[in-house]
């Protein structure tokens, strides 16, 4: 049976992000796999957008039951997903500066104000640096 909504000024075909939050529960609770996979793909799309927002709010209150578990671990994959690529791209960022700047790692790390194996950490992207000093490394490279 097709998804449908009741007093909801949207339609089960349109895009799950102008879905209303009505709309949202109404897929959660009588929705099919067709309808989970496509809030499934929103959230990947937007971890931290308005579909999941709202999920999390709908969750907030009802007990996890059905899908509910499996619309959390999406929630929870896209975001691990989504900072391991924020992480990976400070890190590249970082490589970057160094190799624009001319210097040395050891003569970078001391221009921005650490030492070199602390510099190393920001670039292996196992320590995200400070936005500040993100700023003064664009600055030391010429850059920023």
């Amino acid at each position: 049976m097709a998804l449908s909504f009741r007093n909801v000024d949207a339609d089960p075909s349109d895009p799950v992000e102008s879905w209303p939050y009505e709309g949202l529960v109404t897929a959660v609770e009588r929705g099919g796999l067709a309808d989970w996979r496509r809030i499934h793909r929103a959230v990947q799309a937007d971890p931290w957008g308005p579909v999941a927002r709202s999920l999390e709010d709908y969750f907030s209150y009802e007990q996890p039951y059905g899908v509910t578990p499996l619309l959390q671990r999406s929630i929870a994959d896209a975001r691990a997903a989504a900072e391991a690529a924020e992480k990976a791209a400070v890190a590249d960022e970082v490589t970057a500066l160094v190799a624009a700047s001319g210097l040395s790692r050891k003569a970078f790390a001391e221009r921005i104000g650490t030492s070199p194996s602390r510099l190393s950490t920001y670039a292996s992207g196992k320590v995200s640096p400070a936005a500040s000093l993100v700023v003064r490394m664009r600055r030391v490279a010429g850059v920023g």
